[in-house]
């Protein structure tokens, strides 16, 4: 009985579903890492971006698998959508550079970036799955005042870029409100 279930403990472990950590109003951990865009690496700061405008930050447990392979050819068909309301998205794994590279061009579109997430930043943002050191699937977005203003956990990748895309509409909606 106990080999029947450590196999099954993967398969009961996938099918739960999985908690944002940061929630809305929380400060957002700051992120200086290696990332990718169309194959070239650099260096992205979250700092730096959020003074540009909202980032949807969104972690994915690994580059090539068939769910993270879907969810990032949705986000880079959304692309455009998210630049429109001034927002960056960017991916991050605990992937190395060099397969984040190849997967900003193939996964990504080079739409895109993509960056490295250290055990620190998996741990800081809360989004650990399991023993494994990778990450689980959480979509961040995070205002440019460095709160976050919307999160989202499911291992299922569908509702992801949609979701995101609400959350920053919604952002957008309440900036304009608070002008006027």
């Amino acid at each position: 009985m106990k080999p029947t279930l450590f196999l099954l403990a993967p398969m009961l472990f996938a099918a739960a579903p999985a908690h944002a950590a940061l929630r809305p109003g929380a400060k957002a951990p700051l992120v200086n890492t290696q990332a990718a865009l169309g194959g070239k690496p650099f260096q992205f700061d979250l700092a730096s971006a959020l003074k540009k405008g909202p980032v949807v930050l969104y972690f994915y447990p690994k580059a090539f698998t068939k769910g993270c392979t879907l969810e990032a050819n949705q986000f880079a068909e959304a692309t455009e959508d998210f630049k429109k309301m001034g927002a960056m998205v960017i991916g991050m794994s605990a992937d190395t550079i060099d397969t984040l590279k190849k997967f900003s061009v193939e996964g990504c579109r080079s739409k895109f970036a993509i960056a490295a997430a250290s055990p620190a930043t998996i741990k800081a943002y809360d989004v650990k799955l399991s023993i494994t050191g990778l990450s689980d699937r959480t979509s961040y977005v995070i205002a440019p005042d460095g709160t976050v203003a919307y999160a989202y956990s499911s291992l299922d990748y569908r509702d992801h870029v949609k979701n995101a895309l609400e959350a920053v509409r919604a952002w957008r909606a309440g900036q304009k409100k608070s002008i006027n």
